[in-house]
C-alpha cells in the first residue's frame, strides 16, 4: 500500500498546518488540555486524508468484451436513458457512487481508442444526486474498442470534491484497468453503454477498480 502522488501536496498542507497549530499551542498556552485534544484530533484528520489518498497494489484484470469498473464504490443506478452530449440516443447507464472511504483512483474500463474528452464546470451537488451527471463539474470520455463499439464514462465531482484528475487525451490508445485519473474526495462515475449490453451487476453492489466486470459488451 502506497500513497497515491494526488495526495502529496495535500497531505503535506495537512501537516505543516497541524504542526504550526501544535506549537503555537504548545509554546503559548499553559493549559495541556486543548493540546491533548487536538493531538487526538490531528492524529484522525491526518489518518483519514492518509486512508484516503491510499493506492493499493493491483493487478488490474483484462477480459475482452467486457466492461470493468472504473471506480470503487457501490452501485447506485443502472437503467436506460438519454445520452445527449455525445451518443445523442438512447444509452444504458451504470452509476457507482464512491464515498470518502473508497480508493478514489480511476481506471479506462476497456482498451481502445479515445475519442472524445471533454471537461465541464459546473456545481457541486451531492454525487448521488441524479442531476449530478449532467450539472456538476465533471469530465466526459468516449473509448472506442477494436470492434468499433464506444463507451462514455463520467468523472462527476461531489459535494466535497473539488478537483477531478484525468490523464488521457483525444486520439491516445489506452488500456483496460490502467489508471486514468483521480477525483478528490466523495464523487460518482458514470458509464454509458450499448442498449444490448449484459449487465454483471445490480443495485447496491459493491464493485471495485480495475477488479470488477460490470457488464459485457
Amino acid at each position: 500500500m502506497t500513497i497515491h502522488k494526488q495526495g502529496y501536496r495535500v497531505i503535506l498542507v495537512v501537516i505543516i498546518t497541524i504542526s504550526t497549530i501544535l506549537a503555537l499551542l504548545y509554546f503559548f498556552v499553559e493549559c495541556r488540555i486543548p493540546l491533548f485534544v487536538l493531538s487526538f484530533l490531528s492524529a484522525i484528520i491526518l489518518g483519514i486524508t492518509l486512508q484516503f489518498f491510499r493506492n493499493p497494489n493491483r493487478k488490474g484484470i483484462i477480459s475482452e468484451g467486457s466492461i470493468i469498473s472504473p471506480a470503487d464504490g457501490k452501485v447506485v443506478v443502472i437503467e436506460k436513458t438519454s445520452e445527449n452530449e455525445y451518443f445523442k440516443d438512447e444509452r444504458l447507464k451504470i452509476s457507482i457512487f464512491m464515498s470518502l472511504w473508497n480508493v478514489h483512483i480511476n481506471f479506462y474500463p476497456i482498451t481502445g481508442i479515445i475519442k472524445y474528452a471533454k471537461y465541464h464546470k459546473g456545481k457541486y451537488l451531492l454525487a448521488i444526486n441524479p442531476k449530478s451527471s449532467l450539472e456538476n463539474e465533471r469530465t466526459s470520455i468516449v473509448i472506442e474498442n477494436k470492434d468499433k463499439k464506444d463507451v462514455l464514462f463520467r468523472q462527476i465531482a461531489g459535494i466535497v470534491a473539488r478537483r477531478i484528475v484525468f490523464y488521457a487525451k483525444k486520439d491516445d490508445k489506452v488500456k483496460q484497468s490502467d489508471e486514468c485519473g483521480f477525483i478528490k474526495f466523495g464523487s460518482r462515475v458514470d458509464i454509458f453503454l450499448p442498449l444490448d449490453a449484459k449487465v454483471k451487476v445490480k443495485i447496491g453492489d459493491k464493485v471495485k477498480g480495475s477488479q470488477s466486470i460490470i457488464a459485457d459488451l
